[in-house]
């Protein structure tokens, strides 16, 4: 599975680690590198409060392919 950049990057502008945003998750930095990935899926709650802690839609947090989160 492609890997979600548009998480990395928001990730990324919001200046955390990836270790960091798992703490906040309360998930294991493994669980959290394999939903970064596209490896795994990860659960409505966990989707919910990164839509909270980035301040980005979870539709486009979720996108493997930007320009059609973006026009949905």
């Amino acid at each position: 599975m492609q890997a979600r950049k548009n998480l990395k990057e928001a990730r990324q502008k919001a200046g955390m680690t990836q270790q960091q945003m798992a703490d906040k998750l309360g998930i294991s930095l493994r669980y959290y590198q394999q939903i970064e990935a596209g490896d795994r899926t990860g659960d409505f709650g966990i989707w919910d409060d990164l839509e909270d802690i980035t301040g980005i839609h979870q539709r486009i947090l979720r996108s493997t392919n930007p320009g059609k989160a973006n026009n949905q």
